[in-house]
């Protein structure tokens, strides 16, 4: 085995990466589900998720964005080892770090509760809030397209397309119901639902394409 072989073996694999984005985004799932339990003052169709970042638990709601976040970063990193090439996928990697970002601001800033005095604070989870669905959306749209063009992903395309398209349903949903009295809350939770299902699945094909090909995971 030549030293750049050594070397290249010691790097982590995408088996690795997708592995740990399956486990940050089992965390944020299982611990937003805790939310519910916790907070049961918050009924779920008038209150957004983010709500639970504000008082009691608060805490927890906060690492469910930092678990978000990590299963993004795990996803990204893995995707740039063994995901697919071209110009559009790398771009949908470039807009997957910008919401895994976007999301530690919002674990950092709680949001302004509705009827609250405004503050920077919410000020600001608001404005990750539109940066981080939008580029996490438009991230999804790219990496769907290019799914098709590459041979190891090109059969995954259609759970991709399928779920793209639960979650531009859930996009429009949610848009259409910020308004006082409208089921924001459900909205907000069926878009969370259909984006982790997105997630979880693309971090499972990359692990398993990883599997099946373990020279190419952790060479590239």
């Amino acid at each position: 085995m030549t030293a750049t072989n050594v070397t290249a073996s010691r790097k982590p694999s995408a088996v690795f990466y997708g592995t740990a984005a399956i486990g940050c985004l089992a965390y944020a799932t299982l611990a937003l589900l805790l939310m519910h339990v916790f907070r049961p003052d918050l009924a779920p169709a008038s209150h957004m998720i983010s709500e639970y970042a504000v008082g009691p638990y608060g805490l927890v709601m906060q690492t469910v964005f930092v678990g978000l976040s990590g299963g993004c970063a795990m996803l990204l990193v893995g995707l740039i080892r063994n995901g697919p090439t071209s110009i559009a996928a790398r771009v949908g990697v470039a807009l997957l770090a910008v919401a895994s970002i976007g999301l530690i601001v919002s674990a950092l800033f709680p949001m302004d509760l509705p009827g609250a005095t405004p503050t920077q604070s919410g000020h600001l989870h608001d404005l990750s809030f539109f940066v981080n669905v939008a580029s996490i959306f438009l991230a999804i749209v790219l990496l769907t397209v290019s799914f098709g063009s590459d041979p190891q992903w090109c059969s995954f395309r259609r759970t991709s397309v399928v779920l793209l398209s639960l979650i531009a349903l859930a996009f429009v949903l949610q848009f259409l119901t910020l308004r006082k009295g409208a089921p924001y809350g459900l909205a907000n939770r069926f878009f969370m639902v259909v984006l982790l299902a997105w997630l979880f699945a693309t971090s499972n094909r990359l692990r398993t394409l990883a599997l099946r090909n373990p020279s190419a995971s952790s060479s590239s």
